[in-house]
């Protein structure tokens, strides 16, 4: 897959058939139209195309709203091109195409430059100057401009319908557990091991510690039952979330401990996958309370692991 970050880089591209979206989070949704918009491209012999922006829309708006991702962009990028998608097309979302009229922006953007013949959207696409081009405005120009439009129908899931805005609101809440129904993955956040407060390790419960991106939604302070990914195994284990409340003052930060796990991994990358919360984090009268919740997180944890079939 061919990735392009700003509009100057495309050139002399093939005609496209395209998939018109944020894509934050990849979701059940958004599986379905770039699935859709692959099997034209191969159909009509052009190549596929997803076109998203690097930063959400929103965040340039002057209403002090920031929308956090859900997934990293490396990430978004893996995903998409494991569908056999042949273009990705991340370009920034800046005051020029903010301002941009909606007929301009499907002249100059989707015609002139992606050589677009077919685009595939959501039912509430919105592109241009104050989100006034829709669906329908890609509908009455592809009549008269000969591309053809597709537009997705809403997604539903168990009666409830998909979208990044639920699945952020979901990992806001701590219901971790929800996201693979609605995105096909679980929810996870990553970074680099940087070294904590080594408190876990005196009181036998060592912990890879994480700093929080803040650019990413993340969960609620609590307990989660987790997986970690480090140099492509998978190994089961406890996380908390939050600023250890019974130990000090401290910022937000992920600390996990990995079941039956000795290393050192300071400096090493790892991913932290969330299948469920545990309970809250709260501040107890003594360290060595602490240290026995702990160790009740730590063997209920391993069952839920044990139950999905892990060996521990």
């Amino acid at each position: 897959m061919k990735i392009y970050n700003s509009l100057e880089e495309i050139d002399h591209i093939e005609e496209t058939v395209v998939a018109l979206g944020n894509f934050d989070g990849v979701h059940k949704g958004h599986q379905e139209i770039i699935r859709r918009c692959v099997n034209a491209a191969l159909s009509s012999g052009h190549k596929s195309a997803v076109f998203t922006f690097a930063n959400h829309p929103r965040n340039l708006l002057a209403d002090d709203t920031i929308v956090k991702n859900i997934m990293y962009k490396e990430e978004k990028a893996q995903i998409i091109e494991s569908y056999g998608v042949d273009y990705l097309f991340n370009i920034p979302f800046d005051k020029h195409i903010l301002t941009m009229d909606p007929i301009d922006f499907i002249d100059n953007i989707l015609i002139n430059t992606f050589h677009m013949k077919e685009a595939y959207c959501g039912f509430n696409y919105r592109f241009g100057y104050k989100a006034m081009g829709t669906p329908v405005t890609l509908m009455e120009e592809g009549i008269k401009k000969d591309f053809g439009i597709h537009i997705m129908r809403p997604f539903f899931v168990d009666g409830q319908l998909v979208s990044s805005s639920f699945i952020r609101q979901l990992i806001e809440m701590g219901s971790v557990n929800e996201c693979m129904k609605y995105m096909g993955r679980n929810y996870a956040i990553k970074g680099e091991v940087v070294v904590g407060n080594k408190i876990g390790r005196t009181i036998g419960f060592p912990t890879s510690n994480i700093v929080i991106d803040e650019t990413m939604v993340t969960p609620p302070n609590g307990v989660y039952v987790t997986n970690c990914l480090l140099d492509g195994a998978i190994y089961p284990s406890v996380t908390n979330v939050g600023v250890k409340p019974t130990i000090g003052t401290y910022e937000k930060n992920v600390e996990t401990h990995i079941f039956n796990f000795n290393k050192e991994l300071y400096g090493a990358h790892i991913k932290v996958e969330f299948l469920d919360k545990m309970r809250e984090e709260r501040k107890f009268e003594s360290v060595e309370a602490l240290s026995e919740q702990i160790q009740r997180d730590c063997e209920e944890a391993k069952n839920y692991h044990i139950q999905l079939g892990k060996v521990l």
